[in-house]
């Protein structure tokens, strides 16, 4: 670890000093702020030659500022003769625009977005639950994704739910409930079957599987609007569910989530810290977080270590 430097930008620096503690080692000294004309100012304030350096950013809101700190910080590394630049991004943004659906005039953005941090300089990416695992294969370089689902099994485990159905949202995230299910004995998988009308607007069809006097537990990557979420968790009680959990990793939240969440059937949501939470969020009584610094940290220490990353699921 002595060779190694951990860098952050300004998307998430809780997280990032998270997972420094939980490395016991410092960040580093680097000034990343604007210019008055809004273009962003990268200065590194230690030497980095040969190093193994690590940057710690989330390209969540604001999204563009984001990835232009983590491209702008990647290139003043490389220009200072870097070792190696690792770019640990816990949420991937732009994930879900991956495909080019029935051959729409659109672009395939997560594509672009991975072409732009390679050409940085970046020679290895982290980052946790992917929006879709065939992302990795845009890369020419390393690419670990993480898995939250060790969190959340770990947490379900401790809160003592003797039977439980463990619902994904829709058929897309099968794989990650079923991960969960694995996990978690007395538990099954439950597929909530829906059909999307128009981006961020969902409308549930039917459940598939057995929820009746059982306490469901959601599990999502990304809860944006909270659409797909809260209407899942009203036809879940139609059905005849007990009570009503959810675990989403990544908290994008935006407008009108917070209302929704607050006037839903969900007892409460356990999100990551991968993207902070708004000051009007960290108020909700529905929504708790299990950091993901320790987890981070110890993917850092196996990347370092020559070990192996999927041997942690």
């Amino acid at each position: 670890m002595n060779n190694t430097v951990l860098i952050c930008g300004n998307t998430n620096k809780a997280l990032a000093a998270s997972v420094a503690k939980s490395l016991n080692m410092p960040l580093a000294d680097a000034k990343i702020d604007r210019f008055n004309d809004g273009e962003v100012n990268v200065d590194i304030h230690e030497n980095v030659r040969g190093k193994d350096i690590f940057i710690i950013q989330s390209t969540c809101y604001p999204v563009n500022d984001s990835l232009m700190e983590i491209l702008l910080i990647a290139d003043a590394l490389k220009r200072a003769s870097a070792g190696s630049i690792t770019a640990v991004i816990p949420y991937y943004g732009y994930a879900r625009q991956d495909r080019r659906p029935r051959s729409k005039r659109v672009p395939i953005s997560a594509k672009l977005k991975a072409d732009l941090i390679m050409v940085a300089g970046i020679g290895r990416i982290i980052t946790v639950d992917l929006h879709a695992d065939q992302i990795q294969g845009f890369f020419n370089i390393p690419a670990d994704n993480i898995y939250y689902s060790r969190i959340i099994s770990d947490d379900i485990l401790k809160s003592g739910h003797e039977r439980c159905a463990i619902i994904s949202p829709d058929v897309g995230g099968v794989v990650r409930a079923r991960a969960v299910v694995k996990k978690i004995e007395n538990s099954h998988l439950v597929i909530v079957d829906k059909r999307r009308q128009a981006p961020n607007k969902a409308e549930v069809m039917n459940i598939i599987g057995d929820v009746k006097d059982l306490d469901c537990i959601i599990i999502d990557d990304i809860i944006d609007t909270a659409g797909t979420l809260t209407q899942a968790a009203k036809a879940l009680k139609q059905a005849g569910a007990k009570r009503i959990f959810a675990y989403c990793t990544h908290p994008v939240l935006s407008d009108p989530a917070l209302d929704l969440i607050e006037s839903s059937e969900i007892d409460y949501i356990t999100v990551s810290d991968s993207i902070p939470l708004t000051a009007k969020a960290e108020k909700s009584t529905k929504i708790k977080v299990l950091p993901l610094g320790d987890l981070l940290a110890e993917t850092i220490k196996r990347v370092i270590g020559h070990q192996s990353v999927s041997a942690m699921f």
